[in-house]
């Protein structure tokens, strides 16, 4: 009988071993944002990025900016997208100096609407890991626009981190 208890606490004690050793590691693979296959497995959409010059893009992100009053209730309900498309604003950005005039004089018009759609994004799983994914942090993002239904364009003052 003692010999098949001390045979089994040696199992037991071999088993946890190799879990302690093999978790850390495990967690830290699956948890990876590094893999366009994770990304799309944890957002559920397909995330496409695309670099462009704010002064091409304005007349498209003021638009996008005058409807973010309507696009913070439908980025609430957000649970599932086919495709979440990031444009980055690649001359907006802070190190960059900022928006040009014509954007930066509509985000201050529509700041408390800006401010309530990116805390939204953070609150929403799929858009918050499909910005974080890209390197994109919420209070980067100028507006959101739904383009077709089930899909989102999101326009970022910042620079890809490649």
């Amino acid at each position: 009988m003692a010999i098949t208890s001390f045979s089994t606490r040696m199992q037991a004690v071999a088993a946890m071993t190799f879990l302690a050793a093999a978790g850390p590691a495990a967690g830290l693979k699956a948890q990876g944002l590094e893999s366009t296959e994770t990304v799309n497995r944890i957002v559920g959409s397909q995330v496409k990025q695309e670099e462009a010059k704010a002064n091409t893009e304005a007349g498209n992100v003021n638009t996008a900016i005058d409807r973010t009053r309507e696009n913070i209730g439908t980025v609430r309900k957000t649970s599932k997208l086919d495709k979440v498309d990031i444009v980055f604003l690649t001359d907006a950005a802070r190190s960059e100096g900022g928006p040009p005039p014509e954007i930066e004089t509509k985000v201050k018009q529509h700041q408390d609407d800006i401010t309530e759609l990116r805390k939204e994004i953070e609150a929403n799983a799929l858009l918050f890991n499909a910005i974080e994914s890209r390197r994109v942090q919420a209070q980067d993002v100028l507006a959101v626009e739904f383009d077709n239904p089930g899909k989102i364009v999101i326009y970022a003052a910042a620079k890809p981190s490649n």
